[in-house]
């Protein structure tokens, strides 16, 4: 045999070998914790009730139920790099939901990402962060699907992913390099107030606020799951193309100025009296899941966040100053982005950046308008959002977009006047920007249903 022909025996004997190791990774059973099952199909009152509102706190609407769709039915699509994820039934039918499901196997799924049939879910169900679920928590929500919800016999949706991208087993893969193992468990005694400690396990656990609000590494997983790392709920992720805000203490673009009771404020209400207005993604959230939270939950979520520190280096920041509010009040217009901003804005946000409390924003140190990545403020000026209508502020405000109006230049040159007067200080933004989130608007719209959630404002189409 010749030495070429040993060298290529040899090499494919190492790849083969690599192969076998992997698919026995991918393959090889992954151990659980187990939760007693002590008569789980009888009926508990107090049980299900506590599982109805753990789901609330959970947000199992905001994916397992679609738009006009029956509740907990799925068929939502949830969009992923590799294709469109549809959302499972997870109504108790024993034909197409989870009414098969023993309290273990329905542990599995939850907290560890295994299906019924041992294949590996995909992460778009947040399972990294609801592997720190509490077992009766977890007991009281099975409780609830299993008893406290409607069978619907609908048949899942098939996944838009293509063949091979679909193969299940490099999942498996990804979920035990970035899962945490069965043995992790939400550490209270981590924290001394026994609020934080409960806003604590909310956050990081059954509101899985991290899903969205942490940034990801580029193999997808989070880069924190807890508050041991200042990557956590430090914002950056593109959600439907807005940006996931900065939760921890930024003065400017995170939540240090903001009082604890405007945190709640805004959970509950979609919106604040000084700071934010919300829309967009976040939006569903409020109107499904924060605005249903008890005032006592609220104020642990609160509290918990004040106590994250901020994220070194954010690029951006605020200190009041009073000249652009005295410039545009004396009719003294210094460039294009202020005469723009007089014509499309200042009828809301008023000339001094203070907006109307409870009604419309201020843009005066907006950690929105602050935050280093324009994404989100740029589609709300092009497209428009909607406040989600909540029973302590059934009013649905909304902001116009005027993507129609205004050109790409126009538009940054009203941002960067934005985000550079009334005090605050962040990167300009430039006509390129413009240009990429109106062409991602364009195309969202090419495809779109015209089905319409309440939070969908109507997209047409904007001139370059």
């Amino acid at each position: 045999m010749s030495r070429s022909a040993r060298l290529w025996i040899s090499v494919l004997a190492i790849l083969a070998l690599i192969v076998a190791v992997t698919l026995g990774f991918a393959l090889w059973p992954t151990r659980t914790r187990m939760i007693a099952e002590s008569q789980p199909g009888q009926r508990d009152d107090a049980s299900i009730e506590r599982g109805r509102y753990l789901a609330v706190v959970a947000d199992c609407t905001a994916c397992h139920t679609a738009a006009g769709g029956k509740e907990f039915a799925g068929g939502r699509p949830i969009a992923s790099p590799i294709g469109a994820i549809y959302s499972t039934n997870i109504t108790p039918d024993r034909d197409f939901g989870i009414g098969g499901f023993t309290l273990d196997q329905f542990d599995r799924a939850v907290r560890h990402g295994i299906g019924k049939s041992g294949a590996s879910l995909y992460p778009a169900m947040p399972y990294p962060s609801y592997s720190r679920i509490r077992d009766q928590d977890l007991t009281d929500l099975y409780h609830y699907f299993m008893q406290g919800v409607d069978p619907v016999s609908d048949r899942p949706h098939a996944t838009a992913i293509p063949w091979p991208l679909s193969i299940r087993w490099p999942v498996a893969i990804w979920r035990k390099l970035f899962t945490p193992a069965d043995t992790v468990v939400f550490d209270a005694s981590r924290y001394a107030d026994p609020g934080v400690a409960r806003g604590a396990y909310l956050v990081q656990g059954l509101g899985h606020c991290g899903a969205c609000h942490t940034p990801r590494a580029f193999s997808a997983e989070e880069k924190a799951l807890d508050d041991t790392s200042e990557f956590y709920l430090a914002g950056g992720q593109r959600i439907d193309g807005w940006v996931a805000v900065n939760l921890r203490g930024n003065p400017a673009d995170g939540l240090g100025s903001w009082p604890r009771d405007q945190i709640v404020a805004t959970l509950r209400m979609g919106h604040n009296r000084a700071h934010a207005v919300i829309g967009s993604a976040m939006g569903d959230v409020v109107q499904h899941s924060t605005q249903y939270f008890s005032d006592a939950d609220l104020t642990a979520v609160a509290a918990y966040l004040k106590t994250l520190p901020p994220t070194r280096g954010d690029g951006s920041s605020f200190a009041a100053n009073p000249a652009t509010a005295a410039a545009l009040a004396s009719g003294h217009e210094a460039d294009r982005g202020a005469e723009l901003y007089m014509d499309n804005c200042a009828a809301c946000h008023r000339t001094n950046g203070e907006g109307s409390a409870e009604v419309f924003p201020a843009i005066a140190g907006n950690s929105s308008v602050l935050t280093p990545d324009p994404a989100s403020l740029i589609r709300l000026v092009l497209q428009g959002s909607a406040v989600p209508p909540t029973a302590a502020a059934p009013s649905k405000l909304g902001m116009p977009g005027f993507g129609w109006r205004l050109s790409n230049e126009e538009a940054a040159q009203l941002l960067s006047f934005i985000r550079s007067s009334w005090g605050n200080q962040a990167p300009s933004v430039s006509a390129s920007e413009i240009a990429r989130v109106r062409a991602a608007i364009d195309a969202a719209s090419d495809t779109r249903s015209s089905a319409q959630n309440w939070n969908e404002a109507p997209t047409v189409k904007v001139r370059p």
